[in-house]
């Protein structure tokens, strides 16, 4: 069975608040007809601090899309490599070894994929094998994970890097003032999460099966509308009420298995804000403290999109990790509305987790 291994995390230096994002709302849209609802969503995140990219004097611009995806592209070559050789390190295995690079990111867009640059510049074999995945948003995280299990079950010794590359700040649209772009300006944070997947060998997450849940007539809640400015970030105001949807599939999921998901020992899930993971809590009856790892990553990154499941993983790693054969289940919501679940059991070649390292290099 392939294992996820540890994950690496980076988050950029420029940091906003909490408290300076609620100034800035208020600064900048004073004469909002809806101000004092939408602060009142920005404060009920929980959202403590972002990591951004740039300044925020920088980020509050709109030089153009032309600008803006230079920047991506940039960021991403200076950024990803040093977390990158991190993951490789965590799994014990050098870029040779790689066998498929699956990159994950909805900020940003090139071509050829950055797969290929890495591939030309980090000492990857010629036939590594590439998988860009650019448009399933936050639930990226989960399917890259899923394609790189299926790919070590088509070849049982192979490895995969899964590489999430995440600048939400760049998405930044001074003209969008619906409630729920306000909302989204004090949610989401940027970062870069790297993790292998080892067909043999390997701490981490055995997993099992997985699979992808897609809820009928939902295409319009979460979308980008693509302009000459770049992507524009579209979110219903039901997207919140989902969980009341994918929650009844994480069950279906386990239940052939003769898995009761409302009874696993560890949970990795999409943190898109406190209703997701409050609803998840009631609807398959759990404490709200078993989605502690994603609480966590909510309030100290934001909503990084498809990095999330990485980083509240590498807290369940900082935690110690699992028992031996303890079962857990990994699970990303997105655009669609999608949901890309997988189960697993915690392996270890070791009798314990390596020393905590800290999140960001």
């Amino acid at each position: 069975m392939a294992t996820l291994c540890r994950p690496a995390i980076a988050v950029p230096e420029h940091v906003i608040t909490r408290e300076q994002t609620l100034d800035l709302a208020r600064t900048l849209h004073a004469d909002h007809p809806q101000l004092e609802l939408a602060l009142r969503l920005i404060g009920n995140t929980g959202v403590q601090t972002r990591h951004l990219v740039q300044p925020i004097e920088d980020t509050l611009k709109h030089p153009g899309f032309t600008v803006r995806n230079a920047r991506y592209e940039r960021e991403a070559k200076a950024r990803v490599p040093a977390v990158v050789r991190r993951a490789l390190d965590h799994a014990e295995l050098t870029a040779r070894d790689i066998d498929l690079i699956v990159y994950v990111s909805c900020t940003g867009f090139m071509m050829p994929s950055m797969t290929a640059w890495l591939i030309n510049t980090m000492d990857f074999r010629n036939e590594t094998r590439q998988l860009p995945i650019a448009q399933l948003g936050c639930a990226a995280g989960g399917a890259a994970i899923n394609r790189a299990h299926d790919f070590c079950q088509a070849y049982p010794e192979a490895n995969v890097l899964i590489v999430a590359c995440e600048f939400c700040s760049l998405l930044y649209q001074p003209t969008d003032l619906g409630v729920g772009n306000l909302l989204s300006n004090g949610l989401f944070g940027d970062a870069i999460a790297c993790a292998v997947v080892r067909g043999e060998g390997g701490t981490g997450v055995r997993i099992e099966r997985n699979g992808s849940h897609l809820v009928p007539d939902t295409e319009e809640w979460i979308s980008y509308g693509v302009r000459e400015t770049g992507f524009h970030f579209i979110l219903d105001k039901r997207v919140p009420g989902t969980m009341a949807m994918l929650a009844p599939a994480m069950r279906d999921m386990a239940e052939p298995y003769q898995w009761d998901v409302s009874e696993l020992d560890f949970y990795i899930v999409h943190a898109g804000g406190p209703r997701i993971l409050d609803d998840l809590s009631h609807y398959l009856g759990l404490a709200p403290e078993t989605f502690r790892y994603s609480r966590e990553t909510l309030t100290e990154r934001g909503n990084i999109a498809s990095a999330v499941i990485f980083d509240a993983l590498e807290r369940l790693f900082q935690d110690g990790g699992a028992d031996d054969s303890a079962r857990g289940i990994i699970a990303g919501f997105g655009p669609g509305i999608t949901a890309e679940i997988a189960l697993g059991t915690w392996t270890s070649d070791r009798e314990r987790v390596p020393v905590a390292m800290p999140l960001s290099a």
